[in-house]
């Protein structure tokens, strides 16, 4: 009878024992994902105040190069706002999505702003340079001739810095998917057929009108570049791309989507999105995949 009543008990006992273990198992791998994610927003997080700083100095500097008080009284005010919005970011947690979209909105805006006021900057600098080269011709006459042609070709060196920096392109709502055979979004990488990368190039009068061929290289966990077949130049050096794709750009706002059919193995983990353009990349951004 004892024996009958024993058996069952054990049974039941080591049922319990694996659901725990079960139990266990899928809660360390549930928080695995929630750290990989956490250190994705992190990145993110980072990337942006590493921006934001980069704007503040970029203020700082111009402030330096004229000597209008109204603009820089300007500047001053759009250098505060920038340094309030990063120390806003620095105060929001990764893991705060609304914050962290709110505060990419605002730095597109201080993008752009910045950029506008490149363009009044370089406008004044060159009524004053032409001023003062005219008032140096007056005065030195044809002795200081060759001072000028100097100082001319320093100025359009200057000139198309400002001008390169005014008309380069960004890309903003980058956003990779992983599609599945039946051409819809997954979630799951061993379930991907096509990987398919959205972006929006922004609207930049500046930039000249015309075609435009756009790379896109996407790097797996590991850092290797998903291979497209074909590869591009980046800062005196070649890159493998992922997605190559010609658009016509007119200036205004432009969506772009590219696709790559899946030919080797993936894995998951963290994978990199680079957008470029013109020998310039114009966007980055990081995601993660099961």
């Amino acid at each position: 009878m004892k024996k009958i009543i024993l058996i069952p008990l054990i049974v039941v006992i080591l049922a319990l024992l694996g659901g725990v273990a079960y139990l266990f198992l899928n809660l360390q791998e549930q928080k695995q994902v929630n750290e990989d994610m956490q250190e994705l927003a992190r990145l993110d997080k980072q990337e942006m105040e590493d921006e934001y700083e980069r704007f503040t100095l970029q203020y700082s500097e111009m402030k330096t190069k004229i000597n209008n008080d109204s603009i820089i009284a300007q500047l001053t005010e759009e250098q505060l706002k920038t340094q309030k919005l990063l120390e806003e970011l620095k105060q929001t947690k990764a893991n705060d999505a609304r914050e962290i979209t709110r505060l990419k909105k605002e730095l597109a805006t201080v993008r752009a702003v910045l950029r506008d006021y490149v363009m009044q900057i370089d406008s004044l600098n060159r009524q004053n340079e032409r001023l003062q080269a005219e008032n140096n011709r007056v005065k030195a006459e044809l002795s200081n001739r060759e001072t000028e042609i100097a100082g001319l070709s320093s100025e359009k060196a200057s000139l198309s810095q400002k001008v390169a920096i005014a008309s380069q392109l960004d890309a903003t709502n980058i956003v990779m998917q992983l599609i599945n055979k039946r051409d819809k979004p997954t979630k799951r990488i061993k379930d991907c057929k096509t990987v398919q990368v959205n972006f929006t190039i922004t609207r930049n009068v500046t930039a000249s009108n015309g075609n435009r061929t756009v790379y896109v290289r996407v790097q797996n966990p590991g850092g290797n570049t998903l291979n497209g077949g074909g590869s591009f130049s980046y800062e005196n050096r070649s890159l493998e791309y992922t997605m190559k794709k010609v658009v016509e750009y007119t200036g205004e706002e432009t969506t772009v989507a590219t696709y790559w059919p899946v030919s080797q193995m993936l894995e998951g983990g963290q994978y990199r999105v680079s957008i470029f353009v013109d020998g310039n990349m114009i966007g980055t951004r990081t995601f993660a995949f099961e």
